[in-house]
């Protein structure tokens, strides 16, 4: 029973250690930021306090020019130095990024997916806004008395100028919801 004790003692003390990989930096407001990703690319270097696993530094990939006080770096050496666009393209891509790639094409098809759900919404909606147009229509158009509810919550009937602007705009209804 000792043993246990032991082990779990032992895992509790070793738990800290996977916080580790922290970065941590001075974000532009000046304060703390501990996180497991690295920061925006926008934070100086300056600013970067520690690195998660002891990440190298970020370098800008700004084209090398040849200069008179660095003769290593010159046009033939940039060219044998620079891996070649077929290199990098046989190049296979890693676990990671495999993953990286099934993520964003789940990603993907849950927003074709959202965006398809949306339409159908929407075109459920024109298709009940359609069929009560119509019906709202084909009462107008029947002549009976039709009366509404005005501000005081009093019923009036409406007059044959009120019946043909709702008429019209049942019209327009009817015309943009069923196509």
């Amino acid at each position: 029973m000792k043993i246990v004790h032991l082990l779990i003692l032992g895992w509790i003390c070793a738990l800290p250690l996977a916080a580790s990989a922290q970065w941590q930096w001075v974000d532009n407001q000046g304060k703390k930021v501990f996180s497991d990703q690295a920061p925006p690319p926008d934070i100086p270097e300056k600013n970067i306090l520690r690195r998660a696993g002891g990440a190298p530094p970020r370098v800008s990939f700004s084209p090398a020019a040849p200069t008179a006080a660095n003769p290593a770096v010159d046009g033939t050496a940039a060219a044998v130095a620079a891996p070649s666009p077929a290199a990098s393209a046989a190049a296979k891509p890693s676990g990671v990024d495999k993953e990286l790639a099934e993520k964003a094409k789940k990603a993907e098809e849950a927003e074709k997916a959202e965006k398809a759900a949306e339409a159908a919404k929407l075109a459920k909606a024109k298709t009940d806004n359609c069929a009560r147009a119509k019906q709202g229509k084909a009462t107008f158009d029947s002549g009976i008395r039709v009366a509404r509810l005005n501000a005081q919550g009093e019923r009036e009937i409406m007059d044959d100028k009120a019946r043909a602007a709702e008429q019209k705009r049942l019209q327009t209804v009817i015309d943009s919801d069923c196509k």
